[in-house]
């Protein structure tokens, strides 16, 4: 991974207010579609905020009023009885209900004046049914339809019942990010998708992955570049020790940041019998460093802590350098570990490379610059690992058996998409690979594929070489390149494939260490499309925990077991800080149905992990 700090200068990030407010519920979430059609507030099925339950509860409500009136009055004020008590259902509910500063939300909507007048006029005696505001109940049966209506008139009047939802311009693409590009009053005229944040966690040093086990505990997983890794609870508390702790060995300099540590970690598929966790890391020593991955046990008595004498070396791999460790582990769909190693060179600048001129990368021997693929379950005559019969050269003397891929420079965080409702793209790799000089670039991995390093960065040729007299095997070249005009240092991401974020579904999420984010999409054609993201402004990302700044640099993207996705974020690299933050990212235009999504922030039973058959309760 490369950081140049010493060049970098505090970015400001500054986003211009929207003149139309957004659309927000009275829980100051965004709106949703709910899954099956509503019974009662039909008006807002398409889009609003009742999930099947609280329609339900509104429509026991409209029945209970309905029995006590005559058929007369009913034919005359049903439709008023229904809109009143849907207006919570509406997406713009919050400011219906005029609280939109997290204030406590009116009781009785807001109705504009002609239709105020109305209602008093014909069905006045609804309004001790409807709310339980005193001073309101005393002006309908006074019948003060001046002072009522002027009582009930929202501050904001564009957002008054029914003008809002006859509203081409309020209405117009809600739901979508769509809305805030075309509201976006700004002089930019670039567009961008304006998401916002919530800060899950803070106070870290150095942060830079986040996992869930998958074993249904909703627990995140944080770890820092100097070995440790900390859990989070979905209420955002945090255990007060270490899951994970290696923080005595020397794994980075204690005195100047670089990219040596804890590169990353990750669960066994079946974390959830076995208890089997692997950490990558490179402990610094006067001779022989070498890139090391260890296999760990959950405690059999501490669901939230690993045993350290359970420690089983994996693989060593000789690192000359400190720069470029690249360092990334995944389990593939296939059930083997996947190990992405940078090339392990310092200065790429010049021609002495240890590996010769074209570097570790393209050495069909050394395990540097490479993807690995092995199976730690299988360990034949005592060896760490076996070789998958299908690795792609495991028949080729020329090469290392283990090798999966080559030609990598330094690829740092590569996101496995889960795949669409179909199936489609399940099990597919996506990897940000840090540049050099000039380029960074995203890579999908393939079985063979040699990705072109010290050949190419990004589309062009490295340094003073003639690309025409290059030929390269099984050569495959990125999805996405970018200057660095626009960013330094690729940070990958994550197809998204979570629930919150309907509108993201399928985005490839991924970042810039500068603080910039982007998406890629791919087209029918293949193609892939990018676009920025931005961080919504103030008027945007408010209440709800939602938040418009966020820390300067990215470090990494992260995912729980719910698909959604996290920003991993510092504004101090130097050791020891606790710059370090954790951003949930959440799409304000847009929500998907509670009664589908699961809920990150629920609490509940969780079991023991390993051999334990304690249950643990989430406090």
């Amino acid at each position: 991974m490369k950081f140049v700090v010493s060049a970098i200068l505090v970015l400001v990030f500054n986003f211009a207010r929207e003149t139309v407010s957004h659309p927000q519920c009275l829980d100051f979430k965004p709106p949703f579609k709910p899954a099956k059609n509503l019974n009662i507030c039909k008006e807002y099925e398409a889009f609003g905020c009742c999930t099947l339950k609280d329609d339900s509860e509104i429509a026991t409500k409209y029945n209970e009023i309905t029995n006590a009136m005559t058929e007369s009055q009913l034919s005359t004020c049903g439709k008023f009885l229904t809109s009143l008590l849907c207006q919570k259902c509406s997406p713009y509910a919050v400011h219906i209900y005029n609280a939109e500063d997290d204030q406590i939300a009116n009781s009785f909507p807001g109705l504009c004046q002609s239709y105020c007048e109305s209602l008093m006029q014909e069905c006045s005696f609804l309004i001790p049914m409807v709310t339980d505001d005193a001073n309101l109940i005393k002006l309908s049966k006074n019948e003060d339809s001046s002072t009522f209506c002027s009582t009930v008139l929202i501050p904001d009047a564009q957002y008054c019942y029914p003008d809002v939802a006859n509203s081409e311009e309020l209405m117009k693409n809600i739901g979508t990010v769509e809305f805030y590009k075309t509201n976006d009053q700004s002089n930019d005229k670039k567009s961008c998708t304006k998401l916002c944040v919530e800060e899950i966690a803070n106070g870290l040093s150095n942060p830079i992955q986040v996992r869930s086990a998958n074993d249904g505990t909703q627990r995140l997983f944080v770890q820092e570049q100097g070995g440790a890794v900390w859990i989070y609870l979905p209420d955002k508390s945090k255990i007060s020790h270490p899951f994970f702790n290696m923080r005595d060995l020397k794994l980075a300099d204690d005195q100047t940041f670089d990219s040596r540590g804890m590169f990353d970690f990750v669960f066994h598929p079946n974390y959830k019998s076995n208890g089997l966790f692997y950490a990558h890391y490179l402990i610094v020593t006067d001779t022989n460093p070498s890139l090391t991955i260890s296999e760990f046990k959950v405690s059999d008595v501490d669901m939230n802590r690993i045993d350290p004498k359970s420690q089983r070396d994996i693989l060593n791999v000789p690192e000359p350098s400190p720069n470029n460790q690249g360092a990334h582990l995944r389990f593939g769909l296939d059930g083997y570990l996947y190990i992405f190693n940078g090339d392990g060179v310092g200065d790429t600048s010049t021609e002495e490379d240890p590996y010769g001129k074209y570097g570790s990368s393209q050495n069909k021997k050394t395990l540097l610059g490479k993807v690995l693929r092995i199976n730690v379950d299988d360990r034949p005559r005592g060896r760490p690992y076996s070789i998958p019969p299908d690795n792609p050269f495991v028949n080729d003397a020329e090469y290392s058996p283990e090798i999966y891929a080559l030609g990598v420079k330094n690829m740092w965080r590569c996101g496995m998409d889960k795949g669409d409702e179909t199936g489609k793209n399940r099990g597919r790799v996506i990897c940000g690979d840090v540049g050099d000089a000039d380029y960074e670039e995203v890579n999908i991995l393939k079985k063979g594929a040699n990705y072109g390093w010290k050949y190419y960065e990004g589309y062009s040729c490295f340094g003073n070489r003639d690309c025409d007299n290059i030929n390269i095997e099984n050569y495959e070249p990125p999805i996405h390149v970018y200057d660095h005009t626009v960013g330094i240092s690729v940070m990958g991401g994550q197809v998204y494939r979570g629930c919150q974020m309907p509108n993201m579904k399928g985005k490839y999420i991924f970042g810039d260490l500068l603080g910039k984010i982007f998406q890629l999409e791919e087209d029918s054609q293949g193609k892939w499309m990018n676009e920025t993201i931005c961080i919504g402004s103030a008027n945007i990302c408010k209440n709800g925990g939602l938040q418009s700044t966020r820390a300067n640099f990215i470090l990494s993207f992260g995912e729980d077991e719910n698909g959604e996705l996290y920003i991993i974020g510092t504004d101090d690299f130097s050791p020891g800080n606790t710059a370090g933050r954790i951003y949930r990212l959440i799409d304000p235009s847009r929500r998907g149905d509670p009664d589908i999504c699961p809920n990150p922030k629920a609490k509940g039973v969780i079991l023991g992990a390993g051999t334990s058959t304690i249950q643990y309760k989430i406090n």
